[in-house]
């Protein structure tokens, strides 16, 4: 006799308390950490030292404090800090308590705060004294304002907007709090907003499920091991920094905090509190790759660095190596939890020429072990392009690593979900082996005289030459040829001297000559907070140059 047929009904029909079956929620890792490492070091900022136990009762007096103010589930609790302890014990303390975390970009002006703190209807924020102006200013355009905690860190100083502190908000919490985890691994766990330079910034909602898998396979992909010591370069506010405050808990290691990014803290934490681990923009990478003198320190392990946002070039992924950091390319947006795609890096790849390992590393990759599929597609019917490295499509998404959907916007969310995938709006290829490779955003890509040109290719010519320290390339309109490729460059220091003629020659030398800058223009690029170079301000700026001709 045949044994009876096991069901799977629909979540919505599970019981919570069956013993097969627990929804997935990150916020377990920190109670395992704390049970079977309690002492270990979770936490370090400066002075402070935090271990896994007590990172773990600060989370439960957060919780329990934010619920006898009547937080509880769906309200959204909003914070705005750099990399310190507050911010990452709100990535455990706010879902605990059946809240929504939506960390805050500390970079945005204050309309755009008020925006997102009205759009998320947030009951609560969090914020650092030292933004004490830009949330003060925007908390004067809201009619239904927040309760506000201020934050004293000891590295910061500013005016008090709220009633009360975190530190004494904590002191009211019990560090026993009964927390449970979510009835459904589909409620949402945080709200992180997109850059919005094309218009009103999304809020981007994240569910208990996509983090717990996407923190997992951070450590399983980059092969994180037990007790990693990780510093935070990446700010903790993007995309809940990449889901690493969570990846930490479920491996048990140290987050080294960063208030301020430089060149000197990141080789004093690496000598001092000896960093492994930790991730950046390539804006991060060349600051450690053109790091004076007087800011390096010795170490003599390895380091792993994990780059995204826009495709390093090869010639900076190749510094980086050869100074001692081993680097690893991921890719994803907001609306995959951050990397969702990573250049798996083979074995025999290691008897290549240099040039040709850089080469290899500045492709994207292949899907994160959580990913369900990853495609590059034509847009308009969903065809699949060729896999040969040169059919051009659409980068597209599907899986548990995707969002939820854009808050309140479900014509966005149908738009972005059309076909059945997430549409990136990343233009790429597939190679023979599958890995994948970005040519641009589709609104970047420049059609001189009828030719695509790559601004990323352009690009990666433009770090070779010995005198760049950034580059950007947009299209500037022309009269003979529709668009013309124009360079913005920043200089290294040592290199003012440096001409245009020298810079259009050099991608000359190196390039086809119809995809060579036809103008160079020598400035500071304009940047986000996550370090990505804010094209859209340099489109505007070649619009109005007009024509070359």
């Amino acid at each position: 006799m045949s044994p009876e047929p096991i069901t799977n009904p629909n979540s919505a029909d599970l019981d919570p308390n069956a013993a097969n079956y627990v929804p997935l929620s990150p916020l377990g890792f920190i109670e395992r950490a704390a049970r079977v490492y309690p002492d270990h070091t979770a936490v370090i900022h400066g002075a402070t030292r935090h271990t896994w136990a007590q990172s773990y009762a600060r989370a439960r007096r957060l919780a329990s404090a934010l619920q006898q103010r009547g937080i509880g589930n769906g309200d959204t609790v909003a914070v705005m800090a750099p990399n310190i302890p507050a911010i990452f014990e709100a990535h455990y303390g706010v879902p605990m308590c059946g809240a929504v975390l939506n960390t805050l970009n500390v970079r945005l002006d204050a309309r755009t705060i008020a925006y997102i703190l009205k759009h998320g209807e947030a009951k609560v924020l969090i914020t650092d004294t030292e933004f004490a102006p830009t949330i003060k200013a925007a908390l004067a355009e809201l009619q239904h304002k927040p309760w506000v905690i201020d934050i004293d860190d000891a590295a910061a100083s500013g005016e008090h907007l709220g009633g009360t502190d975190y530190e004494s908000l904590l002191a009211l919490g019990d560090p026993e709090f009964d927390w449970h985890g979510p009835a459904d691994e589909w409620q949402a766990i945080s709200l992180n907003y997109t850059s919005g330079t094309t218009g009103r910034p999304k809020g981007v909602v994240y569910h208990h499920r996509g983090a717990y898998l996407n923190a997992l396979s951070n450590a399983l992909g980059w092969n994180m091991g037990q007790h990693p010591i990780y510093l935070w370069t990446l700010p903790m506010f993007h995309c809940n920094g990449w889901c690493f405050p969570w990846t930490l808990a479920a491996v048990a290691g140290t987050s080294v905090c960063l208030r301020k990014v430089d060149a000197a803290g990141i080789f004093r934490a690496i000598a001092e509190d000896g960093v492994t681990h930790f991730c950046g923009a390539p804006i991060v990478l060349n600051m450690v790759v053109n790091a004076e003198a007087n800011q390096r320190r010795e170490f003599s392990h390895r380091i792993e660095v994990m780059t995204a946002a826009a495709p390093p070039p090869a010639s900076v992924l190749a510094a980086m190596d050869n100074a001692g950091f081993h680097m690893t390319h991921v890719y994803g947006l907001t609306e995959t939890y951050g990397p969702a795609v990573i250049c798996a890096w083979k074995p025999e790849w290691d008897a290549l020429p240099a040039d040709q390992q850089a080469s290899h590393k500045s492709r994207q990759g292949v899907p994160y072990h959580v990913l369900a599929d990853l495609s590059v597609k034509q847009a308009d019917n969903m065809a699949s392009v060729t896999a040969d490295g040169e059919s051009m499509g659409e980068v597209m998404f599907r899986g548990n690593i995707v969002m939820k959907g854009y808050l309140k916007d479900e014509s966005a969310s149908a738009e972005a979900f059309r076909g059945g995938w997430f549409h990136s709006g990343d233009l790429g290829v597939m190679h023979p082996d599958h890995y994948i490779q970005l040519k641009d955003r589709s609104k970047d890509i420049i059609i001189s005289g009828g030719e695509n040109i790559s601004s990323i290719e352009v690009e990666d010519t433009l770090y070779r030459h010995p005198a760049v320290l950034e580059a950007a390339v947009v299209a500037r309109p022309s009269d003979q040829w529709g668009e013309t490729p124009c360079a913005f460059v920043t200089l290294k220091a040592s290199a003012q001297d440096t001409t245009e003629q020298d810079i259009i020659l050099f991608c000359r030398d190196n390039l086809a000559h119809f995809k060579a800058p036809k103008t160079v223009i020598f400035a500071e690029l304009p940047k986000t907070s996550t370090g990505k170079i804010q094209k859209f301000k340099l489109r505007e700026q070649a619009q109005t140059l007009g024509s070359l001709e």
